[in-house]
C-alpha cells in the first residue's frame, strides 16, 4: 500500500498503531443511515412501551397470554434502549469506542435478549396450543402465577446463555481467527458451539412452534365449522360466534408473530452458523445488514399488535387520547 493510499485510509483512533479502518461513507450517506436507524430504535423502544403500558393498565387485558406478550415487548424494549443505539454507531463509523468490557457487556446483551426473543414467542405458541386444544385444563391450571415462574425461568435461561457465551472464553477457537485491530467490536463463535447453538435454540424451538400452530390452525378449524353448522340466531350462537371468530384472530396474529420472527432471523442466524466453516468470509457490511434485518423483528411486533389485535387498537388509542391529547380518563375497555 502507497504513502498517500494510508494516509487517506481514516482510522477509529488516529494515535493508536493497531487502530481499525473507519468505514469509508460519504456523509450523506452516513447522515441517511443514522436517520433511518434512529427512526428504527424509536419506534421499536415506543412501540413496545405502549404494549407494556397498555397491558399495565387495563386490567381486562392482563390475562397469562398477555402477560408474555408484555415480558416479550419488555425483551425488545431493552434490545432498543441498550443495545441498538450502540449497534448503530459500530454499523455507521465501522469502530468501537467503548473498550472491550463494554464491548463484552454489550455482545452479551445482544445474545440475552435475542435468545429470551425465541423462548417468549415458544411460551406464546405453547400457552396458546393448550387453551385452543384444551380449553378446560388451562383455564384451572394456567394462572398468572404460573406464568410469571416460567417467564422468570426464561429470562435467568436467557442471561446464562448470553453472558456464559461471550465471558467464559468458549469461543477463543474463533477468535483467534479474527483480523487483530484496535477498535473492533466483534463475537465470533467457534463451528461447533455455532452449530450446536443454531439447533438447540433456533431449529429445536422453531420446529416444535411450527407444529403447534399447524395443530391450533387445524383445532381452530374444526371448531368453526362445527359452530357455522350448529349456530343459530340467538343470542348464545353469536356469542359462540363471536367467541370463536376472535380465538381464531388471535391465533393468526400470534402465528404473524412467529413467522415474522423467523422471516427476520433466520437469515442472520443461517449466516453465523456457516460463517464459521468458511472461515469468516462474510464481508463485516453483510453481516451488519443481516444483523439489523433481525433487530427490525422487534420494531414489527407492536406494529402487528396495533394493525391486528383489535384489543390493542383500542388500548393504544385510549391511551393515546388520554395522555397525549388529554380527552378522557378511562382505566377500562369495552370490547364488543
Amino acid at each position: 500500500m502507497s504513502s498517500n493510499e494510508t494516509e487517506n485510509i481514516l482510522l477509529c483512533y488516529p494515535l493508536h498503531p493497531d487502530s481499525c479502518p473507519r468505514a469509508q461513507r460519504l456523509t450523506v450517506v452516513k447522515v441517511a443511515m443514522y436517520a433511518f436507524i434512529s427512526l428504527m430504535i424509536l419506534m421499536t423502544v415506543f412501540g413496545n412501551l405502549l404494549i407494556i403500558i397498555s397491558i399495565s393498565h387495563f386490567k381486562q387485558l392482563q390475562s397469562p397470554t398477555h402477560l408474555i406478550v408484555q415480558s416479550l415487548a419488555v425483551c425488545d424494549c431493552l434490545l432498543g434502549s441498550l443495545v441498538m443505539p450502540y449497534s448503530m454507531v459500530r454499523s455507521v463509523e465501522g469502530c468501537w469506542f467503548l473498550g472491550d468490557v463494554i464491548c463484552k457487556v454489550h455482545s452479551s446483551l445482544d445474545m440475552i435478549f435475542c435468545t429470551s426473543s425465541l423462548l417468549h414467542l415458544s411460551l406464546i405458541s405453547i400457552d396458546r396450543y393448550w387453551a385452543i386444544c384444551d380449553p378446560l385444563k388451562y383455564k384451572m391450571k394456567i394462572t398468572n402465577n404460573t406464568v410469571t415462574v416460567f417467564i422468570v425461568f426464561t429470562w435467568i435461561c436467557s442471561f446464562v446463555y448470553g453472558f456464559s457465551i461471550v465471558f467464559s472464553g468458549v469461543n477463543a477457537v474463533a477468535v483467534i481467527l479474527q483480523v487483530s485491530c484496535f477498535g473492533a467490536c466483534a463475537v465470533f463463535i467457534n463451528k461447533e458451539l455455532g452449530l450446536t447453538c443454531f439447533i438447540v435454540i433456533f431449529i429445536i424451538p422453531g420446529t416444535i412452534m411450527s407444529s403447534l400452530y399447524i395443530i391450533i390452525f387445524n383445532v381452530v378449524k374444526k371448531h368453526a365449522k362445527v359452530l357455522s353448522e350448529k349456530v343459530s340466531v340467538t343470542t348464545t350462537g353469536v356469542k359462540s360466534q363471536s367467541s370463536a371468530h376472535r380465538e381464531r384472530k388471535a391465533a393468526k396474529t400470534l402465528a404473524l408473530v412467529m413467522g415474522v420472527f423467523f422471516l427476520c432471523w433466520l437469515p442472520f442466524s443461517i449466516a453465523a452458523t456457516v460463517d464459521p466453516f468458511l472461515n469468516f468470509v462474510t464481508p463485516a457490511n453483510v453481516y451488519e445488514a443481516l444483523g439489523w434485518f433481525a433487530y427490525f423483528n422487534s420494531t414489527c411486533n407492536p406494529l402487528i399488535y396495533g394493525f391486528f389485535y383489535p384489543c390493542f387498537q383500542k388500548a393504544f388509542k385510549t391511551l393515546i387520547f388520554t395522555y397525549i391529547c388529554g380527552f378522557n380518563h378511562s382505566h377500562t375497555l369495552t370490547f364488543e
